[in-house]
């Protein structure tokens, strides 16, 4: 299940991530239920607000604001746009991420649409701060 793509991710012990937004908690393989008629998901990495955070007891109703998700062989392309839809359409969310170490790139769905970036690009976290695409994928070499 584990893919090489994953170590883009940081651990609950590591610095890996970006700046982290004041007021939030990035975390993995963090559990949230996006819509009433869901199953529990979990989702790889999350950046959600510490006041909505303390909130849950053993799982979050809606989404966090940030969720990152990495592809695996198994995962299809609509597997993921339609877990995406769901995440963006319930409260909290702003962004959904898919990680692609095969291709080397990020997808990004938010209410503005959907967007891939690759190569060199310079990523755009939510809430300010980016992530240099290429720095990340270096670090599977």
């Amino acid at each position: 299940m584990l893919t090489a793509s994953r170590s883009l991710l940081p651990s609950r012990s590591s610095n890996k991530f970006p700046t982290k937004p004041r007021g939030f908690r990035v975390d993995v393989e963090y559990p949230y239920r996006p819509l009433p008629e869901n199953e529990l998901w979990g989702a790889d990495l999350v950046c959600i607000a510490e006041s909505r955070h303390v909130q849950f007891e053993k799982w979050l109703i809606g989404s966090p604001e940030l969720v990152i998700e990495v592809k695996s062989p198994s995962n299809t392309k609509a597997e993921l746009h339609d877990k995406a839809m769901t995440t963006l359409a319930s409260a909290g969310s702003v962004e959904f991420w898919v990680l692609d170490g095969k291709t080397r790139s990020v997808t990004v769905y938010s209410a503005a649409g959907m967007r891939v970036y690759e190569g060199d690009a310079v990523v755009p976290l939510p809430f300010g701060d980016q992530i240099r695409l290429a720095e990340r994928f270096a670090e599977l070499e």
